[in-house]
């Protein structure tokens, strides 16, 4: 991947309410995109809401016939960039899965969070302060180029960014590749995202994965996800 690709053949890894809406945005932008899950003949059999209470995959499936759905690996196989959608606590799990040959020298989007959920709500963060998320897949993951963002909004902001303030609000961006970050740049502007921050190495995802707490209590707040953070300078 680099910068000034047009099209590209993107993989996205889980098949949530994040994983949906990331894959349909690239779709619709003209991407080839294979969606990844553990078992495809599964995922396409469930016909019960998620724990979010969204429609069962293949319900989303028919209404996106041009995104194709297969196994973690043959998804990360056949991409040139891979997005890491999946819930934290089973990320690294979920890109073993991919393959680590399947994920070398690519660029990995990691939207996932390292929310635990083990006492109730609101959730507690399983890594922090010291390490992140992004830094463990880094770790376990060297000859990947490890790209932290979108993981500080709802899923529908991620996305459609306008939706919030007609889109006047920041974004962040954590790696250790300049090109890589560059690219994934690129990437949200094509979504709308008009403010992106570069914030420095990917030990710097410690900084947007810790805004979690109070994202969660935002919305208690607020009433609805539907915010987004915006650095004022």
């Amino acid at each position: 991947m680099s910068e000034g690709d047009s099209t590209m053949k993107i993989a996205v890894l889980g098949t949530g309410t994040v994983g949906q809406a990331v894959a349909g945005k690239l779709a619709e932008l003209g991407h080839e995109v294979t969606v990844g899950t553990r078992d495809v003949e599964s995922t396409l059999a469930r016909t019960e809401p998620d724990g979010y209470g969204s429609p069962p995959y293949a319900v989303w499936a028919r209404a996106h016939p041009a995104v194709g759905l297969a196994s973690f690996a043959q998804a990360a196989a056949a991409a040139e960039l891979v997005v890491n959608a999946t819930a934290g606590g089973v990320a690294i799990e979920v890109l073993h899965a991919a393959g680590a040959d399947n994920l070398a020298g690519k660029v990995l989007i990691d939207i996932a969070n390292p929310l635990d959920h083990s006492q109730g709500m609101p959730p507690t963060l399983f890594v922090k302060d010291t390490d992140s998320l992004g830094e463990r897949i880094q770790r376990e993951f060297p000859g990947t180029r490890v790209v932290k963002t979108l993981n500080i909004v709802n899923a529908n902001v991620m996305v459609n960014p306008r939706q919030v303030a007609d889109g006047d609000h920041t974004m962040f961006v954590s790696g250790n590749d300049t090109e890589a970050k560059r690219a994934v740049t690129g990437l949200l502007e094509s979504f709308g995202h008009t403010d992106v921050i570069d914030l420095g190495d990917i030990s710097t995802a410690r900084g947007t994965e810790m805004m979690l707490p109070i994202w969660v209590r935002l919305w208690d707040a607020l009433g609805t996800p539907m915010f987004a953070f915006k650095i004022v300078r």
